[in-house]
């Protein structure tokens, strides 16, 4: 009798007894990207870049760049940033109907944000940054074949 009281006792604690569950990781708030909004426009060698970010809605930015020369579109992409498994920030890119790619958030500042994906080709790496004066400095990287780092630099101002 005195062991089934016993039991009885302890199962009652048990839900108060649980394991302390793991914390979630912190979800980063794509709202802190909203610097990133608007629209961005560079002139260079003949060619017209422009690139437009939706402001963060939903926890999702919707963007967009094309590329003009000559006249013509040489190159577009489709952009989302969002926030992906285990809360982390994700760069989606679909470039000129090419497929998809994604590239994780592995710094985020007040300023700037940088995404990667080593297993990508070209680029791994992709950086925004808002300067001092209030224009965007865009870039790609990624290692050559000799080791040393190839980087695409976009250094956009605002279009009103």
């Amino acid at each position: 009798m005195k062991r089934m009281l016993r039991v009885l006792w302890l199962a009652a604690l048990l839900p108060w007894a649980a394991p302390a569950q793991e914390p979630k990781p912190a979800v980063v708030a794509v709202e802190r990207l909203a610097w990133l909004a608007g629209s961005w426009r560079l002139e260079r060698a003949g060619r017209v870049v422009e690139e437009q970010w939706m402001a963060p809605a939903a926890g999702v930015m919707l963007g967009m760049s094309r590329t003009v020369a000559k006249g013509k579109v040489v190159g577009y992409e489709f952009i989302q940033i969002r926030v992906g498994p285990g809360g982390d920030l994700f760069y989606i890119a679909q470039p000129s109907g090419q497929k998809e790619a994604a590239f994780r958030h592995t710094a985020l500042t007040d300023h700037e944000v940088v995404f990667e994906n080593p297993e990508h080709d070209f680029p791994k790496k992709i950086t925004y940054t808002r300067k001092a004066d209030g224009s965007l400095l865009a870039a790609i990287e990624g290692p050559r074949d000799d080791g040393t780092i190839r980087r695409i630099e976009f250094a956009y101002q605002r279009v009103k």
